[in-house]
C-alpha cells in the first residue's frame, strides 16, 4: 500500500455555540424565555436589566416599532382579501355555536356564613380547597359515632374531584376491616347508612355511584313544590337511558307524558350537575401571554412584537471597563463573560427579527382570516411561509411553536394559521380550518328536531364546489367536539 497526501475540499456546517444558544432561544416560550433571561442575568454579572431607558435596547432588538406585512405603499393604503376569497364570503361573522347538552349546571356554590375572622372560615374560601377538604368541614360539624366516622373519612378519600365515588361499598367496607380497631365488625348496613348521611353534604349529588344516583340525590334535595318534580324524578330513574340516547318519542309514550310536558321536565333536568364535585375542586387557570400584536391602522395590518415579554437588557459599563484595569484570571472571567453576555444579546435580537419575520407574512397570507373569519382562513403550509422569509423550515416549526399572536379576533398560536387544503371544483383550495368554519356554521343552522348527518353535511359542502368524504366529516366533527347527530337531536 502506497502512502499519498490529497487536497480535498468540502463544505460542513458546524454548529457553534453561538447558533446552538440562538436556537435553543428561538424555540422558548414566553415563560422559558423569561426564566432563561433570569437564569443569565444570575450567572453572568455583566448583564444587567435596563430599568432607567424606557427605550428597547439596541442590543435586544426593535421590538416595539411598528412593522406592516405588506410590501409596498399602495398595498399600505387599502389593504384587501385576496380574490379567490373575497367572491361568496358573507359580511357578517360566523357566530360559534353553544352546543348544548342534556345537563348544563346553573347551581353555584354558597359560602357559609360565619366569622369574617375564623381561620377556618378563611382557608376554606381560598382557592386552594379541594373537593375532600370540602367534606371533611361538614364532616367535622357532623355528630357521628367514632365508627361512622372513620366509614364517612374511607367513602370521602374515595370521591373523584368530579364528586363521584368511584369504590363500591363492599370495596369500603373491605377496606375498613383491620383498621376500625373496634371490637364487633362493621356491617353493610352501616357502611350504606353512612353513605347516605355523605350524599347529603354540599355539593348537592356528591357521593353518587352512577349518574342516575347523582341526579336523583339533587332532586330529592328540591322543595317538594317544585314543579315537575314527579315526572322527573320517575324519567331520571327509569327512563335515564332514553334520555340518554334522546329517543324522544319513545320516552314520551312510556313515560305517558306530552311533548309540552317533556320539555318542562328537560328544563328541571338541566338545572342538575352531573359533576357536582367541580365546583368545589380547584382549577389553576393558564393565562396566555402574547408574543405578538396584530391590529388595524388606516387600513393595514399593523405587526409589532409585545415588548413586556422579557425585560429589556444591557451590558454593564462599569464591570466591562474593569476588564482592561485587571490582569490574570480576573481579567479573562470578564472577557468570557463580556463575550457571552454579548453573544445573548445577539440571540435575543436574532429572536425577535426572526418571530418578526414569520409572523409578518403569517398577516399577508391570512388577511382574509383577520378580515372574515375563519371560513377565509387560506391553504398554507410551512414550507410557504419558509421560502418567502428565505429560512429552513425547521426554523419556522421552531418559532411557531408555542408562540401565540394577539388579534382583533381572539389570541391563536402561529401554528393555528398553517393548515391542509381541499381542492374545489372550481380549481381552487379550500384550507381544513374553512372547512371546520363551514361544519360549525352548518350544524348551528340546523333544525334541531332533524339534525344534518355526516352525509348530508357532504353533500351541503359538495353544493358550495366542496368536496370532502364522509369520513373527513366525522373527524373534523370530533376534533371539534360536536356530537354526531342522534345526540344533537333536542326538542325545540
Amino acid at each position: 500500500m502506497k502512502q499519498s497526501l490529497q487536497l480535498k475540499v468540502s463544505q460542513q456546517l458546524t454548529m457553534t455555540p453561538q447558533l446552538q444558544q440562538a436556537i435553543r432561544l428561538l424555540q422558548l416560550s414566553t415563560l422559558d424565555l423569561q426564566q432563561e433571561i433570569q437564569a443569565a442575568i444570575d450567572s453572568n454579572p455583566l448583564l444587567e436589566v435596563n430599568e432607567d431607558d424606557n427605550t428597547p435596547d439596541r442590543d435586544n432588538g426593535d421590538a416595539g416599532n411598528d412593522i406592516e406585512p405588506t410590501a409596498s405603499a399602495s398595498e399600505q393604503e387599502t389593504v384587501s382579501v385576496d380574490e379567490t376569497w373575497n367572491d361568496g364570503i358573507p359580511e357578517d361573522l360566523p357566530v360559534d355555536s353553544r352546543w348544548d347538552d342534556i345537563y348544563q349546571p346553573t347551581s353555584s356554590v354558597k359560602q357559609p356564613s360565619g366569622d369574617s375572622g375564623d381561620q377556618d372560615f378563611v382557608a376554606r374560601s381560598s382557592s386552594n380547597e379541594s373537593l375532600q377538604d370540602h367534606l371533611r368541614w361538614q364532616l367535622n360539624l357532623s355528630r357521628m359515632s367514632d365508627t361512622d366516622r372513620l366509614i364517612a373519612m374511607a367513602i370521602i378519600d374515595s370521591i373523584e374531584p368530579d364528586g363521584r365515588l368511584t369504590c363500591t361499598v363492599d370495596d369500603i367496607l373491605a377496606s375498613l376491616v383491620d383498621t376500625s380497631g373496634s371490637s364487633e365488625p362493621i356491617e353493610e348496613d352501616e357502611v350504606v347508612a353512612v353513605l347516605h348521611r355523605v350524599q347529603q353534604f354540599d355539593p348537592p349529588g356528591v357521593a353518587a355511584r352512577d349518574l342516575r344516583e347523582c341526579l336523583l340525590i339533587q332532586l330529592r334535595q328540591l322543595p317538594p313544590d317544585t314543579q315537575w318534580l314527579k315526572p322527573t324524578t320517575d324519567i331520571v330513574a327509569n327512563f335515564l337511558d332514553l334520555l340518554g340516547s334522546r329517543d324522544y318519542n319513545q320516552l314520551m309514550r312510556r313515560a305517558r307524558v306530552s311533548e309540552d310536558q317533556l320539555k318542562e321536565i328537560l328544563k328541571l333536568i338541566q338545572t342538575l350537575n352531573p359533576s357536582p364535585g367541580v365546583m368545589i375542586s380547584p382549577s389553576e387557570t393558564e393565562y396566555v401571554v402574547p408574543d405578538v400584536f396584530v391590529s388595524k391602522r388606516e387600513g393595514a395590518w399593523v405587526v409589532e412584537l409585545n415588548p413586556d415579554i422579557a425585560p429589556k437588557l444591557r451590558i454593564n459599563d462599569h464591570y466591562a471597563s474593569l476588564g482592561k484595569q485587571c490582569s490574570g484570571a480576573d481579567s479573562s472571567y470578564i472577557r468570557d463573560n463580556l463575550q457571552e453576555a454579548r453573544w445573548f444579546l445577539k440571540s435575543l435580537q436574532s429572536r425577535n427579527e426572526t418571530l418578526m419575520k414569520v409572523a409578518s407574512k403569517i398577516v399577508e397570507y391570512q388577511r382574509g382570516f383577520l378580515e372574515y373569519g375563519d371560513e377565509a382562513m387560506k391553504p398554507l403550509i410551512l414550507h410557504d411561509i419558509a421560502e418567502a422569509v428565505e429560512m429552513h423550515e425547521s426554523t419556522i416549526s421552531r418559532v411557531t411553536t408555542q408562540k401565540y399572536m394577539h388579534t382583533p379576533r381572539g389570541i391563536y398560536e402561529l401554528k393555528y394559521f398553517f393548515s391542509s387544503h381541499v381542492s374545489t371544483d372550481a380549481g381552487g383550495e379550500c384550507s381544513s380550518t374553512a372547512i371546520r368554519a363551514l361544519i360549525k356554521k352548518l350544524i348551528a343552522a340546523e333544525n334541531p328536531r332533524k339534525p344534518l348527518s355526516d352525509s348530508k353535511i357532504t353533500a351541503l359542502l359538495a353544493e358550495q364546489g366542496i368536496q370532502v368524504a364522509r369520513r373527513t366529516i366525522a373527524k373534523y366533527r370530533e376534533a371539534m367536539v360536536i356530537p354526531p347527530s342522534n345526540e344533537r337531536k333536542r326538542l325545540v
